[in-house]
């Protein structure tokens, strides 16, 4: 537990959670106004993003690695597929999986919203320096282990 006397006062904390939000506020903000054009949200931003990082992850897997439920991911996944961005095929071992890959149509724009976040955070690495980066990057895998 973090003891608050040695490492941060609680409004050093709640800087930092202010910080949070206003850093993903920008890091999200070109990539929602790409989206929004076509009628998109950042729910179907992440499913684009992992699934092209992931080629061939089955529904199953997705909603693992989403932590969301089905009926959470059907109706944005579904669109993805009519819009002709995600397509499926039966998995080579059981017929009955389907396995989710980017189109080309899907692969193009997955690639115009990472590159906007790939230059967001390149630009912020190379102006706060090497140990900076060490740091944040140090940070973000103790929240993602919760």
């Amino acid at each position: 537990m973090l003891d608050l006397d040695d490492h941060a006062s609680v409004n050093d904390l709640r800087d930092a959670i202010e910080q949070f939000y206003f850093a993903y506020r920008g890091f999200t903000d070109r990539p929602d106004r790409i989206l929004e054009k076509r009628g998109l949200g950042r729910v179907h931003h992440r499913i684009l993003y992992f699934i092209g990082r992931r080629p061939d992850v089955s529904v199953r897997g997705l909603l693992d690695l989403l932590a969301v439920s089905k009926q959470a991911l059907n109706a944005p996944l579904r669109q993805l597929m009519e819009m002709g961005l995600v397509g499926a095929v039966a998995g080579v071992e059981d017929r009955r999986v389907k396995n989710l890959r980017l189109t080309p149509s899907g692969l193009k724009l997955e690639a115009e919203l990472t590159e906007a976040q790939t230059r967001h955070l390149r630009a912020a690495f190379e102006r706060a320096g090497a140990e900076a980066h060490a740091g944040w990057t140090a940070v973000m895998a103790e929240l993602v282990k919760g």
